[in-house]
């Protein structure tokens, strides 16, 4: 259902230069047809940095989908380097908040995905473990790997298919 990694190749970022989550998250809006397509079906725009207040505390949103077909908000984190757990459980707010707060009749619980452009999948595995909102963590890539990797991957893939 959530894909991993996505590929960011559209947005044309140097491989090498350093840039900030707001310049991605820019690029991103700055590019959202290209970007809709990279999520899938059913996805529709509503905000970036969509504001959640909490005993007037501000937090934001980096990027906010309502996605048409499974009738839920989608709320995306994007993160520069590795996930932590305090980004998973700052999106597990953000899932509390939108359940009880944005969610209308008839729209299903929220689903969070924080993006990272590296995720340890044991850390991952225990920071989500007992989490009851739908949190999914997955890792971008700003292009698309040489050709000796897109091998390594694809035998990896197939060896685990023969298991």
């Amino acid at each position: 259902m959530i894909k991993d990694p996505y590929v960011f190749e559209f947005l044309n970022l140097p491989e090498q230069r350093q840039y900030s989550e707001k310049q991605l998250e820019n690029q991103l809006v700055e590019k959202l047809a290209q970007f809709l397509l990279e999520l899938g079906k059913g996805f529709a725009f509503i905000a970036q940095q969509y504001r959640v207040t909490l005993n007037n505390t501000h937090y934001y949103v980096d990027l906010l989908f309502y996605h048409r077909i499974l009738k839920c908000f989608v709320l995306i984190d994007l993160k520069l380097g590795k996930v932590s757990h305090q980004d998973i459980g700052q999106m597990n707010l953000y899932l509390n908040y939108f359940k009880k707060e944005e969610n209308t009749t008839g729209d299903e619980d929220p689903i969070g995905i924080v993006m990272a452009a590296d995720k340890d999948e044991i850390l991952v595995e225990y920071a989500t473990g007992s989490i009851s909102n739908q949190i999914f963590v997955s890792r971008y890539k700003t292009h698309l790997p040489d050709r000796s990797e897109l091998a390594k991957e694809l035998s990896l893939l197939m060896d685990a298919g023969t298991d």
